[in-house]
């Protein structure tokens, strides 16, 4: 630890903000943003920004159209358009600024892509596509940020985090990302503000990828990770990290202090506040990570560190629209090492991640994420060597520090299906009673 903090004191101090797409949704969202910007004072500063609103779906839903040649991509693709220079001209008031040409210039690589019919396969085109969101939401941002006296430079993510050509779940090239940072971004930060994406990076032939759906807390700790950042701060709309998601609770308490280790745990059983890969690069660099506000920007948020203590108060996670599937083998041999081998990699093969999962001496049971297409297949090829059964609209519950009262809290009115238990955690797959 001591040769890290020497390494780090060759760096000049800064931090990384990353901003979702929540907190730049509209005009009002982009000026609250400028000001948290105002008010910081420390020192150099990168600032990571998503696409605005909800504007990735609307450019998954343009992409989809464009892929089946549905006659409604043009007019997704006019609502995009203006939902952006209506934000554009609310700013900067009908003033012909120079981010008006800069955004339509942006626009018109997608006019070019729809213009044709579809010749690539649909995760590059995806990759094209939906990457313009965050391309478009950081000029914005930028040149207000410029407007309001903050010496900003606009930077192209694509040209310092390198990725393979795995499009939609790119994998990122940490030695040549970290070297092209250090060597061509680092001399930029030192008198200006960095406004870059988050979610896209560049492969070596000048293509577009995309880290993962949500992914722009990821791209924000590859930056804090190769910059040797004092902190990644990410600004949310709730006031940190809670015990429990305020859509199943009505009452929820902030968590002030997460260890590395709760955090990974809590984002791998699906808590949705930090992408899942967001933790590690930061761990290996004893980077702090705050979660705060950007709505009572004031508040002290949740910082996630390397102490190791416990959660205070335990944690709940719901993932709804869950699957259940069981599978036996058809002559009632054990399960065994190889048979869950066979398992794995079918499950791999179709893009299934699996929530929580028990095994028994004739059966292998698994929660899924219900994706009836990607199900339908996975069974087909199950039922080639096992007999599968499987359950609908089902909730997963995971209590993390868990005890009896809290798991009868949650499991009134709830018939059990499956449940996993480890020494903090406990896991539920439940349906609603019948009458």
């Amino acid at each position: 630890m001591q040769r890290y903090r020497q390494n780090r004191s060759r760096h000049f101090n800064m931090d990384i903000f990353k901003f979702g797409g929540a907190s730049v949704k509209d005009a009002a969202g982009v000026k609250n943003l400028a000001n948290i910007v105002r008010d910081y004072k420390k020192g150099n500063l990168l600032i990571v920004i998503s696409a605005m609103g909800k504007i990735t779906n609307r450019l998954e839903d343009l992409t989809h159209a464009f892929l089946s040649q549905n006659d409604e991509a043009h007019a997704i693709f006019e609502e995009i358009k203006h939902f952006h220079f209506g934000i554009i001209d609310e700013l900067f008031q009908g003033n012909h600024h120079s981010v008006y040409d800069d955004v339509a210039n942006t626009f018109v690589e997608i006019d070019w892509l729809i213009e044709d019919e579809p010749d690539q396969y649909h995760d590059y085109i995806y990759d094209q596509i939906v990457s313009i969101g965050e391309i478009v939401s950081t000029k914005i941002v930028a040149a207000w940020l410029n407007e309001t006296g903050n010496k900003t430079l606009w930077a192209d993510a694509r040209n310092y985090i390198q990725t393979d050509n795995t499009y939609k779940e790119g994998k990122v090239d940490w030695a040549k990302t970290n070297q092209i940072i250090q060597k061509d971004l680092v001399p930029l930060l030192t008198d200006n503000i960095i406004v870059t994406q988050g979610f896209i990076g560049g492969t070596s032939e000048n293509y577009t990828t995309t880290l993962g759906r949500e992914g722009s807390d990821y791209s924000a700790a590859i930056f804090a990770s190769c910059l040797d950042a004092a902190a990644l701060t990410i600004w949310k709309d709730v006031p940190g990290v809670l015990n429990a998601d305020p859509k199943w609770f009505d009452e929820t308490a902030l968590i002030a202090q997460l260890s590395y280790h709760d955090a990974i745990e809590l984002t791998y059983y699906g808590a949705t506040v930090i992408h899942p890969k967001t933790i590690k690069p930061l761990q290996n660099k004893g980077i702090p990570l705050f979660v705060r506000s950007f709505i009572q920007p004031e508040g002290s948020g949740t910082a996630i560190t390397k102490d190791n203590n416990p959660l205070p108060i335990p944690s709940f996670i719901f993932k709804v629209n869950q699957a259940l599937i069981s599978i036996f083998p058809k002559d009632y041999s054990f399960i065994i090492e190889e048979n869950l081998s066979n398992i794995f990699e079918l499950f791999h093969r179709h893009k299934i991640k699996i929530n929580t999962m028990l095994n028994s001496a004739i059966s292998f049971s698994v929660s899924i994420d219900d994706h009836p297409v990607q199900i339908e297949k996975l069974i087909k090829d199950l039922s080639d060597e096992f007999t599968v059964k499987y359950n609908k609209g089902l909730e997963l519950v995971t209590i993390r520090y868990y005890n009896q009262q809290t798991i009868d809290r949650v499991t009134v009115d709830k018939d059990i299906l499956l449940e996993v238990k480890s020494r903090h955690t406990c896991q539920m797959v439940m349906k609603n009673k019948t009458v």
